[in-house]
């Protein structure tokens, strides 16, 4: 019998239960279903479920690993005995998406649905999990008619987020009848926010505190090298260990500088070997990553492929891994349980400068030390920095003799980064967490859900810009915000003002439908639509320039434009060089240098005009950009993408924002605008993203019925990290299209004359083309080699399934008897247009499902 159906047996039949005993009845069922399960719950738990199922609204502040999320459970599980609806809230997606299978293994997947604003699975179960925006757009657009009974309101303390504050802060405002849990281990002095919600939503606020942790930690602060902390940490069995870095570089380089260690044994190097069984490691990363675990090295950050960071979290979970190199990301409830947290730094770059951590960040991290249940206490340990190891080592060197420490020359800290000391170290670890404060903000986004509510809109409106919790100053200011905003959507006629019975006489209503959670969901699709009117169709770049058009309104993924920006500006720092321009002048001009922007100045001229008109796209920003366009128009594969601007720490970045420019292109392009050649490029773009993870291909997969809950298979299938081993083979129009850029990516390195990227394209090859040569020859007979549109044409590559090869393509296609293997050629096109000459090559079906992206058996390079 599952836990789901074990619940679902639990649940009391509230029909036969005297009112006064409703609550008694709830709460004993629960108590009984976690009996059942060997669970006993700390007296802060207990306590919590209690003060939840009378009805009160819980603030949990409570230390990590003390069972907040058996708490939300409970509150589901009250939430469902008096069939009432329950929304989870989470800051990021991958927390929501994590929690929403955790959810469905506990109430059954027909009870969960989820919602992150571009996904929605089983919309109308009655249990939620959503991330925090979606939560505060329905209390925007319904008020105190939505339908939510209940929130939970995990990492609370996001409510201090500068950008992202709100969110967390308008439920409270405009949801007075739903029950709150809000859960923290870092929320500081509550007692002004339980007065306001007791207040608002007419329920008692219970906070729920304690500082005495099920796991305590110790603390410690160390002069030695991370490697030689590590070796004594092992030594004391303080693993598994994380080790915190704030950069996905430094913890990628940690990860790999420690594999000189032996961290792991023969027996336990066969485990990891076992566990990790038949999983593919497809992407370049995944040698390195494969590598690391093997020898009980992890890596965990949010630029890795979701089925990466899956999967060392199910070895951290297994314990085969003795150290997780990782980032802050850590403080944001993921999955990886360890015994030892070690800081490399007490210091970061937040975005817009280089500071010391706060106290609420560093005992978030802190807090997952210690695994309840395993471990009997946890630690705690802080580097410090290498100038302090130094000059300690300098000191110890010393002794005692006071002319030698009089004479030491002591290390300094770098210039122009924050640092830290062991005075800092005793500092934060001391300090209780920052109080929580207000980041409500204004938007047109926000003025837009409120109008669009079926009631009286300015009352609406003063509520909300006189009950925030913002000083009354603040509240001013918001005030005169809100009436220019208001005026702009008047003026443009997205909002009309009719005579009613208000104080002002008018009442306001939305004049075009928007769509719901329009703010969340590449709001700027609406722009981009109206933008296609302005292309021309006989253009031969017209497909590439519609997905220009919504490449510019995607998030923009910074590290890559960035990469692509110095990958720009090193070939037009050579060029300038070869023309001998001046050192000061090539250093002017490659300031203007930046990542390619397709349409730009056309999009900028549409995108002023198209505001004036719709002011709430003001709140908004379009950026030209060319990923997706890049990757067609240089042929390049997934890994070719990567290693062309070096963004192997970055797989799960990339694949990210391909996924969106599908899901986007697939879902907004009206078939008015849908070329041929566009649905074979988005046929190709969503196979590439299904081979290098289907992982996030699946979170959309229910989006043809957002009402319809996942399997019980589709569940064990998420919980035990299985892949999908769709065939590359299978989709035929894509591995067309795969085999086709395949060859002319190397028509192009060829024509850039890059010899050393065309080897590292074959070097899986037995016998790989002598490029250098056939560029000799080549060159000798033409000056150069097209790349252009018509050099892409299909009339220039020949792709035969037949197992008789032709006479043309030589002895090596002889071995070509099988239908798995597929004969090629691809036509050079030279400037004379003779065409004699041509790659021709033998595809191997099997090997390319394999790994993923097409693999050769055979490649020449032939003339005549």
């Amino acid at each position: 019998m599952s836990i789901a159906t074990q619940l679902a047996q639990m649940l009391p039949d509230l029909d036969e239960v005297p009112a006064s005993l409703v609550d008694d009845a709830i709460l004993a069922s629960f108590l009984r279903w976690v009996s059942d399960r060997g669970i006993e719950l700390y007296p802060a738990q207990e306590e919590a479920a209690t003060a939840l199922v009378a009805q009160d609204n819980v603030i949990l502040s409570t230390p990590t690993g003390s069972g907040k999320s058996m708490v939300a459970i409970a509150a589901h599980f009250i939430a469902l005995a008096r069939k009432q609806r329950s929304f989870y809230t989470a800051p990021i997606k991958a927390l929501v998406n994590e929690k929403f299978f955790a959810l469905c293994e506990v109430f059954g997947p027909e009870n969960v649905g989820m919602m992150t604003g571009d996904a929605t699975v089983n919309g109308g179960a009655p249990i939620i999990c959503a991330t925090a925006e979606i939560v505060a757009n329905i209390a925007l657009r319904e008020g105190a008619r939505a339908d939510i009974d209940q929130v939970v309101m995990d990492e609370f303390h996001y409510y201090s987020e500068p950008d992202r504050g709100w969110a967390w802060q308008v439920p409270l405002l405009e949801l007075p009848r739903c029950q709150f849990l809000l859960m923290s281990a870092t929320l500081g002095d509550t007692r002004w926010l339980e007065e306001g919600l007791t207040r608002r939503t007419s329920r008692v606020t219970t906070p729920v505190t304690g500082s005495v942790r099920p796991v305590p930690l110790s603390f410690s602060y160390v002069y030695t090298p991370v490697p030689e902390t590590l070796e004594n940490l092992l030594a004391e069995n303080k693993a598994p260990i994380y080790l915190v870095h704030f950069t996905q570089r430094e913890a990628i380089e940690r990860a790999q500088s420690l594999t000189s260690i032996p961290l792991v044994g023969a027996e336990q190097r066969a485990q990891i070997a076992d566990a990790i069984g038949s999983f593919r490691f497809t992407s370049s990363f995944g040698t390195v990553l494969s590598r690391l675990l093997r020898r009980g090295i992890g890596v965990h950050h949010a630029g890795l492929l979701p089925k990466y960071r899956r999967l060392v979290e199910r070895l951290a979970q297994q314990g085969l891994l003795k150290v997780v190199c990782g980032t802050d990301t850590l403080g944001v409830g993921i999955n990886v349980p360890i015994r030892t947290v070690v800081f490399t730094s007490l210091a970061k770059y937040d975005g817009y400068k280089h500071r010391i951590l706060k106290s609420r960040e560093f005992h978030q991290i802190a807090g997952r030390a210690g695994r309840a249940g395993f471990d009997t206490e946890g630690t705690v340990v802080v580097q410090a920095p290498e100038h302090e190891i130094e000059n300690f080592r300098l000191r110890q060197r010393a002794g005692t003799d006071p002319k030698k420490l009089k004479k030491l020359r002591k290390k300094s800290a770098p210039s122009g980064q924050a640092t830290w000391s062991e005075s800092t170290y005793e500092r934060l670890k001391d300090a209780q967490p920052e109080e929580l404060t207000s980041q409500f903000r204004v938007s047109n986004s926000m003025l837009l859900n409120v109008v669009a509510r079926p009631e009286w809109t300015y009352a609406a409106l003063r509520h909300l810009l006189r009950g925030n919790h913002d000083t009354r100053a603040k509240q001013n200011q918001h005030i005169r915000t809100t009436i220019e905003l208001y005026r702009g959507l008047v003026q443009a006629g997205i909002v009309s003002e009719t005579a009613a019975d208000t104080p002002s006489g008018k009442t306001a209503e939305l004049t075009e439908d928007l769509q719901r959670d329009f703010a969340l969901n590449q709001p700027l699709a609406p722009f981009a639509l109206a933008a296609l009117e302005l292309l021309d169709p006989e253009s031969p770049t017209y497909t590439l320039d519609v997905i220009s058009t919504f490449e510019a309104v995607l998030d923009s993924p910074r590290q890559i434009l960035l990469a692509q920006q110095r990958s720009e500006r090193g070939e037009e720092l050579a060029a300038l060089k070869a023309e001998g321009v001046d050192y000061t002048e090539r250093m002017a001009l490659i300031e203007e240098v930046t990542w390619p922007q397709p349409l730009a100045e056309e999009l900028d001229r549409a995108f002023e005009i198209y505001s004036g008109a719709h002011p709430w796209a003001k709140d908004f920003d379009i950026d030209p950009k060319s990923i997706v366009r890049d990757m067609i128009e240089k042929a390049m594969t997934f890994s070719d993408f990567v290693a062309a601007y070096q963004l192997g720490r970055l797989e799960g970045v990339v694949l990210r924002y391909l996924t969106d420019a599908w899901r986007t292109l697939e879902h907004s392009v009206p078939a008015s605008h849908r070329t041929e050649e566009l649905e074979d490029i988005l046929n190709w773009l969503a196979e590439l993203v299904r081979q290098v993870d289907s992982s996030l291909m699946d979170e959309w997969a229910t989006l043809n019925d957002p009402d319809a809950p996942l399997s019980e298979e589709q569940v064990r299938e998420h919980a035990y990290g299985e892949e999908d081993s769709s065939a590359l083979s299978r989709n035929e129009p894509a591995l067309i299209r795969m085999i086709r850029n395949y060859f002319f990516r190397h028509v192009e390195l060829f024509a850039l004359e890059r010899e050393n990227q065309l080897a590292q394209m074959d070097d899986y090859l037995d016998n790989p083309p002598d490029w250098p040569a056939a560029m000799d020859d080549y060159f000798d007979e033409y000056a150069d080699v097209g790349v252009d549109a018509a050099a892409r044409s299909p009339q220039l590559i020949s792709i035969r399934r037949s197992a008789e090869p032709s006479a043309r393509e030589g002895a090596d296609e002889a071995a070509a008897t099988s239908s798995r293997l597929w004969h090629v050629r691809q036509t050079i096109s030279d400037p004379e247009g003779d065409h004699g000459w041509a790659l021709v090559g033998v595809v191997d079906l099997d090997a390319t499902d394999e790994a993923g992206e097409i693999r050769l058996r055979t490649l020449n390079i032939v003339s005549g």
